[in-house]
């Protein structure tokens, strides 16, 4: 522990955050899917599902594809049992795919263990695939009851807010956690960290935070301080670089849409797409880029194009569609096996991302 959190902790005492947290908690918490009232032991499935899903994602977001999870697959071994592309399926639209991909492959780790059990350390739960340190403190807090301090982007406002934290984020980060540490419990440790989420998302808001209501008002030190509303200070971030590409619609005469599974590695790996040009720095040039068109067609642009937002960069597509005869082949002869023909009737049932839905639904949205 540095100085500045050994300082921070004297002045801060354990109780005088988590008595009436708690108290609070326990008369405001929010209502989830995925959460059990205090005195009832949760379910480990339930909470690992929500917080792989909560990743990167929010909770209104979430609750949708938690419900049809659960709805389709009650428990980790029925999960285990599912065929990947079925998990792709029915995650399509969450984004973020990995997600997934690693949420399957624990479930089969998982169910493998004796009596499909979750490990209940956080040591053991970093082992599985797509858990890290704030998933695995959130799961052996809240599921298993161990003392442990889950801090993700709602708890970090809140601790920098209690103890006036003016380091910028992300390098405020150990600092946020040790200091959260400081503050957890021994005794009902995951209600704890669930009280701090939605204190986060209710009262110490990003911006406009209720400082009167909240129940640790009196001893935050950015209230006493009157810097509430502009922490946690974030370093500035470098300007997300755009990436361009051409995508080809092409409608079969009998309704049937081509598709393609993307390439086994890289982003959306395996995922389900409209054909399309790599997504690259500069602007492709539209005449040599039909040359490379997945058919041989009178294709013609779409007006206007589809901006789609990841995390680390920024992709505006051309979108190109013709119509085609039923007996048209593929120009792309070593990616055929990749290729296949979908009734629009069942795009719905297809795992495409969000990104593709777009394409589409602007395609087509003419017919």
């Amino acid at each position: 522990m540095t100085a500045v959190a050994r300082k921070q902790r004297d002045k801060l005492a354990v109780h005088d955050a988590a008595t009436p947290l708690l108290a609070w908690y326990d008369r405001e918490r929010r209502e989830l899917p995925w959460r059990y009232p205090p005195g009832v032991k949760a379910d480990p499935y339930r909470v690992w599902l929500s917080e792989i899903m909560l990743q990167q994602t929010t909770v209104k977001a979430v609750i949708p594809f938690f419900e049809r999870f659960v709805a389709r697959w009650p428990t980790v071994k029925a999960l285990a049992a599912a065929s990947e592309d079925e998990v792709l399926e029915l995650w399509a639209g969450l984004g973020y795919y990995t997600r997934a991909r690693n949420l399957h492959t624990c479930a089969r780790v998982v169910a493998s263990r004796p009596k499909a059990a979750f490990p209940r350390t956080e040591a053991e739960l970093l082992e599985l695939p797509g858990i890290g340190p704030y998933t695995a403190a959130a799961i052996a807090s809240i599921a298993f009851g161990q003392l442990a301090s889950p801090v993700d982007g709602n708890i970090e406002r809140v601790v920098s807010r209690l103890f006036a934290v003016e380091t910028p984020l992300p390098t405020a980060k150990a600092e946020l956690r040790v200091l959260a540490a400081t503050l957890t419990p021994a005794s009902r440790p995951g209600d704890f960290a669930q009280a701090m989420m939605d204190l986060g998302a209710t009262t110490c808001t990003p911006k406009r935070p209720s400082c009167l209501m909240c129940p640790l008002n009196r001893i935050c030190k950015a209230t006493a301080l009157g810097i509430a509303d502009e922490l946690p200070r974030r370093a500035q971030k470098p300007e997300r670089p755009v990436r361009y590409g051409i995508a080809f619609l092409a409608l079969r005469e009998d309704g049937s849409v081509l598709l393609r599974r993307r390439p086994d590695r890289g982003l959306l790996a395996r995922m389900i797409e409209v054909p399309s040009t790599d997504w690259a720095d500069d602007e492709p040039d539209l005449p040599s880029v039909l040359q490379t068109a997945p058919l041989n067609a009178d294709w013609w642009q779409m007006p206007g194009t589809i901006v789609h937002i990841f995390t680390h960069f920024r992709l505006e597509l051309t979108v190109m569609r013709a119509v085609v005869p039923v007996d048209s082949q593929l120009t792309f002869w070593a990616e055929q096996e990749r290729c296949l023909w979908i009734p629009r009737r069942e795009l719905k049932t297809q795992a495409l991302p969000s990104v593709m839905r777009k394409i589409i639904a602007h395609a087509l949205k003419e017919n």
